[in-house]
């Protein structure tokens, strides 16, 4: 599920000029309209906002936090609301990051690996809480700070409707018929980036690991664990030229829902795919992304990738790989932290896709 699924499409947006608002907090709303198959049309309002706390006045090193809040409404009585956000606090000795949400919405299943299936329109009604909180350990490691934390997560997967016949509605597929996902883990956060929005240089890594997760379905109750890496580095071209490379691994032992394996397509990894146009247990990642200046606030970016599954037999199919390429442009909305408004156009083998949201894919 997308962070800001209802930016997808037409988006209509509005911001105040940089001054007019208080240097502590930026708000920017952006009122929306969209249309796909799945919703048709679509309408909503969604608002951004970028903060510095108090505490944190006068010290120039504090991160800003970035909080956005959409509610969208859709011809077919789909109803979205949520809260993704990252928060930075005392100076940066705090971080957290997540989502809170509910969605009632349709998705389309392709299968599970290499097993494809013809497409699949389901329905499904959740809430979903994400949080990921953590405290600096190391300040100043290679030019870096290190934090430890904690994981939580939630998430009641109602599949209301599947098609008829479907692979879905067999029940082969674990939580085909729904699941309700609740379980913890731990973390290791790196953040050494010279800025949070649109780093130019350094290096961030996010790394997770998941202790058997509890998913629970009418065919019985199951257990998983998963260790990940997310690792983001930038490389000044130029100076305003930047090379932005995401590496990514994720590996599950047990049995997880379908709705929780790992994923590729979106708006974050091999844009082009639709979102969970593949999924399996294991998955491996790499993006890169040359950011180009175009004029004043204008800009424009390239970027291509190519991602590879695997399952308990084989860990990654290197010989089945997954590749995706394509072109964007950017305006920024906030000039002093460097927020961006995303308008990107990937393009993978049979599949191609058009994301409209706000900030960077990594």
């Amino acid at each position: 599920m997308l962070l800001i699924p209802s930016l997808l499409g037409l988006s209509c947006w509005s911001s105040p000029p940089d001054t007019v608002l208080p240097k502590r907090v930026a708000v920017f709303p952006l009122p929306l309209v969209y249309y796909t198959p799945e919703t048709r049309l679509a309408f909503g309002a969604a608002a951004t906002a970028t903060v510095r706390f108090r505490r944190d006045a006068g010290d120039s090193t504090a991160r800003p936090s970035q909080l956005t809040f959409g509610v969208a409404y859709t011809q077919n009585r789909q109803l979205l609301v949520y809260l993704p956000f990252q928060v930075f606090y005392d100076h940066n000795r705090y971080y957290a990051y997540g989502e809170a949400g509910y969605y009632r919405y349709s998705y389309y299943f392709f299968g599970v690996g290499e097993r494809g299936v013809p497409k699949e329109l389901y329905q499904v009604n959740f809430p979903r809480i994400r949080l990921n909180a953590f405290r600096r350990i190391v300040p100043d490691w290679r030019h870096g700070k290190l934090y430890a934390g904690v994981r939580y997560q939630l998430e009641d997967y109602d599949v209301t409707s599947t098609a008829p016949n479907g692979l879905l509605s067999s029940g082969a597929v674990p939580g085909g018929r729904g699941s309700r996902l609740t379980g913890g883990g731990l973390g290791l956060f790196f953040d050494a980036r010279n800025q949070v929005f649109f780093p130019t240089r350094g290096v961030v890594a996010d790394v997770a690991y998941w202790h058997r997760n509890r998913a629970a379905a009418s065919a019985g109750t199951t257990r998983f664990s998963r260790l990940s890496a997310d690792v983001s580095s930038y490389h000044r071209l130029a100076p305003r030229t930047v090379l932005a490379v995401n590496y990514f691994v994720s590996y599950t032992a047990g049995i997880a829902p379908f709705n929780a394996l790992s994923l590729l397509g979106g708006t974050k990894r091999l844009r082009g795919y639709y979102e969970g146009r593949y999924r399996d247990q294991n998955a491996a990642v790499l993006q890169t992304e040359l950011r180009l200046p175009v004029y004043r606030r204008l800009g424009a970016v390239v970027f291509g990738g190519v991602g590879a599954l695997g399952d308990e037999q084989r860990v990654l199919r290197l010989n089945a790989p997954k590749a995706a390429y394509g072109a964007g442009l950017r305006f920024t909305v906030n000039r002093r932290d460097q927020l961006n408004l995303r308008l990107d156009y990937g393009l993978g083998r049979q599949s191609s896709g058009l994301y409209i949201t706000i900030g960077e894919a990594f």
